[in-house]
C-alpha cells in the first residue's frame, strides 16, 4: 500500500476553494478597524444594492463569465461617479434604474422568471439598504446586516442552482456577505 503525501491534497483542496480563500482575505482586510459604527454601516449600506445589481446585469447579459469583470467595471463606475460628486447610493440607484429599464427591453423581464427574480432582488436589497441607511446607525446596522446575510443566502442559492453568475463569484460573495453580516451584528 502506497501512501500519498498530504501536502498535494491540501494544496489541491485550497486551489479548488480559491473563492473562499479570496473572500476570507478580503473580509479580514476590509473589516472596520476601529472606525465608528456609523461609518461602517453607511459604507456597507451603500454597497448592498450593488451586489444584487451585479446579478441583474450578468443575468441580462446571459454571460456568467462576466461576473468578475462586471464586478470590477461596476465598482469602477461607482467610484468614478463618487469622485465627480455623485454619491455611491445615488450612483447605484441610477445604475439600477438603467439596468431595470434595460431588462425590460425585448420583454425579457416579463418572460424570464430568472431575470424577474434578479430584478426583484435589486428592489428588495435596495430597499433594505435604504431603510438601514435612513435609520439611526445603531438600529440601521441590524437592517443592513440582515440584508448582507440574506444576500449571502441569495448567493448560496445561486451557487447551488448553478445559475446567473459564475460559481466562483457566488461562492466568494456568499462568504464575504455572511462575514460582513457577522461583523455588523456582533463586532461593531
Amino acid at each position: 500500500m502506497t501512501t500519498t503525501p498530504l501536502a498535494p491534497r491540501r494544496s489541491t483542496a485550497v486551489l479548488k476553494r480559491w473563492p473562499t480563500v479570496l473572500a476570507l482575505a478580503i473580509a479580514v482586510l476590509g473589516m472596520s478597524d476601529g472606525d465608528p459604527a456609523s461609518t461602517a454601516v453607511e459604507g456597507y449600506g451603500e454597497v448592498l444594492p450593488y451586489l444584487a445589481l451585479l446579478y441583474l446585469v450578468v443575468g441580462k447579459l446571459r454571460r456568467r463569465a462576466f461576473s468578475w469583470p462586471a464586478l470590477f467595471l461596476g465598482g469602477t463606475i461607482v467610484v468614478a461617479l463618487n469622485v465627480v460628486g455623485v454619491g455611491p447610493v445615488i450612483a447605484t440607484v441610477g445604475i439600477a434604474l438603467v439596468a431595470l429599464a434595460w431588462s425590460t427591453t425585448g420583454g425579457e423581464l416579463r418572460t424570464s422568471p430568472l431575470l424577474r427574480a434578479q430584478a426583484l432582488g435589486v428592489i428588495g436589497f435596495g430597499a433594505l439598504a435604504l431603510v438601514g441607511l435612513a435609520l439611526d446607525p445603531d438600529v440601521g446596522r441590524y437592517v443592513i446586516a440582515a440584508g448582507w446575510f440574506l444576500h449571502g443566502i441569495w448567493d448560496l442559492v445561486h451557487l447551488r442552482l448553478d445559475r446567473v453568475v459564475s460559481r466562483s463569484y457566488a461562492e466568494a460573495c456568499a462568504v464575504i456577505d455572511i462575514l460582513i453580516a457577522v461583523e455588523l451584528t456582533f463586532l461593531l
